[in-house]
């Protein structure tokens, strides 16, 4: 049996010290790196359109729309991501700390979404045409109905929060002007085609309490361009 010297036997612990120290290493690199859905990354979408040009609606109030309440949602989402990627490594944490996180997430993810959506579909002239306007006459019999129903229902928020949205129900096949009381709340499988912000840091700003006026004001400014690519977009997803 061949004999191990000393020096070989120092050198072979000293490797193996090595190898488990970069298991070691590895693993806990592993660890500390968190998953995609908890990078906490996200930015900000600049405003599509020039603030000053929009008719009957300020400059100060979108900015201040777009750095206070969607910004700060930005913003919020990013810090729920991070507290999660930190809570994710306590294998043993109780469920009932996910609750308010978990709430927050789905609240910001709305707020994001939406409020990207909503500056999305403004900047235009406010008149409708294209595919879109032929799925309102499809699904509504005319366009004055299909607003006639719109704006009633956005005006059914006001004072108070929520989001009106025309969308197209992927499960169901249909279209329909839906009613949103936050950020949260949704028809399922329903793809928002116009939307439109109805909390109040949306027009109290230039209208007070005035919540119709506001509505008048946005639909004045309907970029019916990018409504009509998401029609585009929801008729390729649905066949």
């Amino acid at each position: 049996m061949n004999k191990i010297t000393r020096r070989e036997a120092i050198t072979g612990i000293i490797a193996a010290s090595a190898a488990t120290l970069s298991l070691s290493e590895n693993s806990f690199a592993q660890t500390e790196t968190p998953g995609r859905a908890f990078r906490g990354g996200h930015q900000p979408k600049p405003l599509p359109f020039d603030a000053a040009k929009l008719k009957g609606i300020s400059e100060i109030l979108i900015k201040s729309h777009w750095e206070n309440n969607y910004g700060g949602s930005v913003g919020a989402l990013n810090v729920v991501e991070k507290r999660l990627a930190q809570l994710v490594k306590e294998k043993d944490a109780p469920a009932y700390l996910y609750g308010d996180l978990k709430r927050e997430e789905l609240i910001r993810t709305g707020s994001v979404v939406l409020h990207e959506k909503y500056f999305d579909n403004l900047g235009g002239s406010g008149k409708a045409d294209g595919q879109a306007l032929k799925l309102i006459q499809q699904w509504f019999g005319s366009y004055e109905s299909w607003e006639n129903e719109f704006r009633k229902t956005a005006q059914s928020l006001a004072g108070g929060s929520g989001w009106a949205t025309l969308a197209y129900n992927l499960h169901t096949n249909e279209v329909h002007n839906y009613w949103a009381s936050d950020h949260g709340y949704n028809a399922p499988l329903s793809v928002p085609l116009l939307v439109l912000d109805m909390y109040e840091h949306s027009y109290q700003m230039d209208y007070g309490a005035a919540a119709a006026k506001y509505v008048d004001a946005f639909m004045q400014n309907v970029n019916w361009d990018e409504v009509n690519r998401r029609v585009e977009t929801m008729l390729k997803m649905s066949i």
